[in-house]
């Protein structure tokens, strides 16, 4: 298949990545095609230009891309559109999900002739709006290469890991690091705090130092300020990445102890009813 601009694409999941990386898309010529559970999640980017998507119709779209939350949540669209889908359409998933759920789909859309190719990203929102999202891709070479108009328009770069799933795998270990990272750069600030710091200059005092990161350089500003607002991560996302972490590792019989240690802190944060909350307001479990 020769992908261009000329080749219309199906976009199912509008969350925020979703909605952004389909207004580049747009914004670059494409005719895309939406859909979301939740159909209101739509409006605005169907004011922009995109048309509502009828999923009997996704046989129509040579490309479909998936941005959902979980496994449950591809696997459950996967299999309202199965009965739709015509051999040769390729299906990119951004979404994050388990190595053995996307090996599952893969192997399932191979027996129907369709090209699965797990895309997961790493940039958060302000990447997905800039088109500077780092994509880690598995499955097929050749279908990858093919897919390089669209992944141009949404990313700054993209690397084949290997076979379906190693994708997700790359993008799980970069979460266990993202996520480990925020409950650590949040111990911080809270002890710099307490020990007399004027927080807001951590970041700027640490710039380019060994302790720095993009994590360290968004969340330090947000934990030292309690500014949580707008979500830029949830708190429920980074625990199920670092959860499938755990669930990787523990299928190779490898320990990995800092990771469960944060999940743990992770999970009781979100059960206080941070679920839906801003990464940054792990500050807050740390301080109590």
């Amino acid at each position: 298949m020769h992908v261009n601009q000329q080749t219309p694409i199906a976009f199912l999941g509008m969350g925020l990545m979703g909605t952004r990386m389909a207004i580049r898309l747009l914004q670059a010529g494409y005719k895309v095609a939406v859909w979301n559970r939740s159909p209101h999640a739509c409006d605005s980017i169907i004011q922009q230009g995109a048309i509502a998507l009828d999923l009997e119709q996704i046989n129509e779209y040579p490309v479909i891309l998936i941005c959902l939350a979980d496994d449950s949540a591809v696997e459950s669209v996967f299999s309202k559109i199965q009965p739709h889908l015509a051999a040769g359409q390729i299906l990119v998933d951004f979404s994050s999900l388990s190595v053995s759920a996307t090996q599952n789909l893969a192997r399932a859309a191979q027996e129907k002739k369709l090209t699965w190719i797990d895309s997961p990203v790493s940039g958060g929102t302000a990447g997905a709006e800039q088109g500077t999202l780092v994509i880690f891709a598995g499955g097929d070479e050749q279908t990858i290469q093919q897919l390089a108009p669209i992944y141009q328009v949404l990313s700054q770069r993209v690397t084949r890991m290997g076979a379906s799933g190693t994708g997700q795998a790359t993008k799980i270990c970069n979460q266990l690091i993202v996520a480990a990272n925020s409950t650590l750069i949040a111990e911080a600030v809270a002890l710099a705090d307490q020990a007399g710091v004027d927080t807001q200059l951590l970041a700027p005092a640490l710039a380019g130092g060994f302790a720095d990161s993009k994590p360290f350089q968004i969340l330090a500003p947000r934990m030292a300020t309690h500014t949580f607002e707008p979500v830029q991560w949830k708190v429920q996302t980074l625990s199920k990445d670092l959860n499938n972490a755990l669930k990787l590792a523990q299928s190779f019989d490898l320990t990995i102890p800092v990771a469960q240690k944060a999940l743990l802190q992770l999970q009781a944060h979100q059960e206080n009813g941070f679920a839906e909350k801003d990464l940054a307001t792990i500050i807050q479990y740390i301080e109590q």
